[in-house]
């Protein structure tokens, strides 16, 4: 049976006490939400819970019966605190199994029994049924149980991940966007981008102010799957920018 879904939905949660203390920031949101734009999926949520087990248990639960994917970043290493793996395995009602190309992987990398310690083996471990998402950096791996990824969270790891998982994804059509700058102020074009949302409901707009060189201005981006609507909306903006005394200037995404 044909599918006849064109809108895919994910959300990413971040694990970590390390992001929520302000001790890491965040570098892997921005990189996700563009390959799956791309992709043709659509980042609508992320959440940023701490390393507690049933609080993992409890948000991959909820966002798995909501959204298409989920993807979930960091305590997937060597630690007492990366309890993410048998997190999710709880999540699942499943155990934790040793993957045996992963350790093979791991044990290849170290000289000695010794280097290839306890901790280190700990990283081979992942959910009954789950299967392994490759990392060409340290070889270290992800995994996929249904629909939920669970990713590391050091962003050169994860990015590595990230770019082994298109084959995995069904995806719809790409979300594109356009970028419109002016030096208008924001509560100049709010009532001319209401008019013009209402006029196309199924492109997004939004507006974020700017101070650049001195002087204060508004970015107008539009994002959308369809094309066609989307130069329209955006020579709309553009028209109202002119009317409004400003001049619209395309801006790079």
């Amino acid at each position: 049976m044909t599918s006849t879904k064109t809108e895919y939905i994910a959300c990413l949660i971040v694990i970590g006490n390390e992001i929520l203390s302000g001790r890491t920031r965040d570098a892997n949101l921005q990189y996700l939400a563009g390959r799956l734009n791309g992709w043709g999926v659509q980042l609508r949520e992320a959440r940023v819970i701490p390393d507690i087990e049933q609080t993992i248990v409890d948000t991959v639960n909820h966002c798995r019966q909501a959204f298409d994917y989920v993807f979930t970043t960091g305590g997937i290493g060597p630690t007492h605190d990366d309890i993410t793996a048998a997190s999710v395995a709880k999540a699942f009602g499943v155990g934790l199994v040793k993957d045996p190309k992963s350790f093979a992987l791991m044990a290849a990398r170290y000289e000695t029994p010794e280097e290839f310690n306890e901790s280190r083996r700990k990283m081979c471990f992942i959910p009954e049924g789950a299967v392994p998402v490759e990392n060409s950096v340290s070889v270290a791996p992800g995994f996929q149980i249904d629909n939920v990824f669970v990713l590391a969270g050091v962003p050169s790891i994860m990015r590595a991940m990230v770019d082994t998982l298109q084959n995995r994804l069904v995806g719809g059509a790409p979300v594109k966007s356009r970028s419109i700058g002016c030096h208008l102020p924001e509560g100049a074009v709010a009532g001319g981008l209401a008019d013009i949302q209402g006029r196309w409901p199924d492109i997004d707009i939004g507006s974020y102010p700017f101070y650049r060189e001195g002087k204060f201005g508004t970015s107008l981006v539009l994002r959308g799957t369809d094309e066609a609507a989307l130069d329209a909306t955006c020579s709309a903006v553009e028209a109202m920018v002119i009317r409004l005394g400003g001049v619209p200037m395309p801006e790079e995404d």
